[in-house]
């Protein structure tokens, strides 16, 4: 476990809806913007508006408008018709693709160690440059349809670090 999972440290949650609106594209939708130093303890999605039929290659990736290192595997993972309450979550590392908890059947999730659900891990935004977590999708329908509230929760590591909505 990491020093950062201590439960005495005081952790911020940031919240913000993206509707996907891509047509027959892979798009980057920014979430939120990285200012100094970060720790975040969980990234997580729940559906809002059922996503359309073809949503595929999802995953989150931080953007420094120069350099996109994935957060979460860029073969990402098949969202197609998510159902509203579907759930999507960071609990492995970067090499891995997010977790979709589908709404189609009520869901238990557990992990397999000790450790808690989500993976934490640091950002550091680039110097003089906007640093955003994108979610990234693929999508053949013309346009696409759909909703995900996405949640953000982190420690600031640095005087400067915070987390803002986009």
């Amino acid at each position: 476990m990491s020093s950062f999972s201590n439960p005495s440290l005081p952790t911020t949650l940031r919240s913000t809806i993206a509707t996907l609106t891509g047509s027959n594209a892979t798009v980057a939708v920014p979430i939120f913007r990285i200012t100094g130093t970060v720790h975040v303890v969980m990234l997580a999605g729940v559906v809002t508006t059922v996503l359309g039929s073809n949503n595929t290659a999802a995953h989150w990736r931080l953007n420094d408008q120069t350099a996109q290192p994935v957060i979460t595997a860029a073969a990402g993972t098949t969202l197609s018709a998510a159902g509203v309450g579907s759930s999507l979550y960071k609990i492995v590392s970067a090499g891995s693709a997010l977790t979709l908890l589908t709404s189609a059947a009520g869901r238990f999730q557990e992990t397999s160690s000790s450790h808690m659900d989500f993976q934490e891990f640091t950002l550091v935004e680039k110097s003089g440059a906007n640093t955003d977590i994108e979610f990234v999708y693929t999508t053949t329908n013309t346009p696409t349809s759909g909703a995900i509230q996405f949640f953000c929760r982190y420690i600031p590591v640095s005087a400067t670090g915070a987390v803002t909505a986009l």
